[in-house]
């Protein structure tokens, strides 16, 4: 039995590699729990998380990302602080991004990426994912094994939000140098999460797309960049440059992010179960649920938070406001109360699709179908050209023990690094 009440989520690096029986004894003592370090109360139960992810006008995305960190910039008084939050808005971690909005700002601002992500500009972009896919293993299949996430999950991510987002041609070896530090297979890759590359990447991103955008003001022209340039409010009015910049620069970031933790935890249990390998080569229809499952037993996402503007009730745990709740998205994928043996990969789960790795509600996840559609593509693509896909065991370990390292953050779940060995396919 873990002793959860010693440990503190955000600082125990052994949390940070295995966080999951910790959530779980959290969550046999009762599905939303104040923990003593921090004061947030950690949601573990999916009812319990979905609940609240929808009810945007009990709990406010405020604090979506810093949590506790910093403490509010408000001492919270009376069972209602929504004016104290609009009051002191500005002084939250990244209040200027549309994650951490409530509506109506919220609303406004997520009309822009929709003119972007339609089902057209989609699948434009998975046209070039498919070519994108080749050009990466072109690089890699010759050489029998790889660093996964350096040689291909990277770079790939970064290139394909810069595809969708209308990066010019000859703008994008610039972003992967800038967004991955690297781009020679089997080098070492900074993170947009851990590692420094050099700049901030968000200010840089920022910076990019001010200057592109800003050119398109000035001259329109019909490509992506243009067309982004030009999109209006629902009501017709133009918003401010600044106002398009924020919303493109945080989903390439935060795209790139997430697809590459999505990308190294499918093939670490395509490398881990062979079998899988034969499924997937006999019924291609099965990759999509695949990816529906590695989201599920591994979300990309850990955790997210929001602030309860006003005191409200979840199951039989009163919650007052100015409460920092903090949604355990790996915790309710694994809730045995909605996903039967919850700690295994399976291919055949009938609900898999139903996790909540990407979010509800207002702020589900933007990206969400580009990021499936990366997972899916790769898959097809790896499975394809190559065979007898393993663990690099000189790297990992033997099985049966393994090792592994995650990235040490409390909001993010991604491996550090993943070694695999493989076979061109047709020799």
């Amino acid at each position: 039995m873990t002793d959860t009440a010693s440990l503190d989520y955000f600082s125990d690096p052994a949390l940070a590699q295995d966080p999951y029986p910790y959530l779980a004894g959290l969550r046999d003592r009762n599905p939303i729990v104040r923990e003593p370090h921090h004061g947030v109360l950690m949601v573990t139960g999916y009812r319990e998380a979905d609940l609240i992810f929808r009810d945007h006008e009990s709990f406010s995305a405020c604090v979506s990302i810093g949590g506790p960190f910093p403490p509010l910039p408000f001492t919270p008084e009376g069972d209602d602080i929504t004016d104290q939050i609009e009051a002191h808005r500005h002084r939250f971690p990244i209040f200027e991004h549309m994650v951490t909005m409530d509506p109506p700002e919220h609303t406004r601002t997520r009309t822009l990426l929709s003119r972007l992500l339609t089902p057209k500009r989609l699948k434009e972009n998975r046209d070039y994912m498919l070519g994108l896919a080749d050009r990466r293993l072109d690089a890699i299949v010759e050489a029998g094994g790889c660093e996964f996430l350096g040689d291909y999950a990277k770079p790939f991510a970064t290139l394909v939000i810069a595809d969708l987002l209308g990066v010019p041609e000859q703008d994008r070896e610039e972003f992967r140098r800038r967004l991955t530090g690297h781009e020679e297979p089997g080098s070492r890759v900074g993170s947009l999460d851990s590692e420094p590359v050099g700049s901030n990447p968000l200010q840089w991103l920022e910076d990019t797309f001010g200057g592109y955008l800003g050119e398109r003001r000035a001259t329109p022209s019909p490509d992506i960049l243009g067309v982004l340039a030009a999109t209006t409010y629902p009501d017709g009015t133009l918003p401010e440059l600044i106002d398009i910049v924020r919303p493109a620069t945080f989903l390439f970031a935060a795209g790139m992010e997430t697809v590459t933790k999505l990308l190294s935890s499918a093939i670490r249990v395509l490398a881990e179960r062979p079998e899988y390998q034969q499924i997937l080569r006999a019924d291609r229809s099965l990759v999509a649920p695949f990816i529906e499952e590695a989201l599920r037993i591994e979300s990309p996402t850990k955790v997210d938070f929001r602030l309860a503007r006003r005191t409200t009730r979840v199951g039989d745990v009163d919650i007052p406001a100015g409460s920092i709740v903090m949604l355990c998205i790996g915790a309710a994928n694994r809730d045995p109360r909605k996903f039967d043996a919850p700690d295994e990969f399976r291919l055949d789960r009938p609900n898999s699709r139903e996790h909540i790795a990407f979010g509800r509600g207002i702020h589900t996840c933007a990206g969400a179908p580009l990021a499936r559609t990366e997972g899916q593509v790769t898959l097809d693509r790896l499975l394809d050209r190559v065979t007898d896909l393993a663990i690099d065991e000189t790297a990992h370990g033997p099985g049966g023990s393994r090792d592994f390292r995650y990235e040490p953050t409390f909001l993010l779940r991604g491996l550090q690094e993943l070694h695999v060995t493989y076979e061109r396919a047709g020799r």
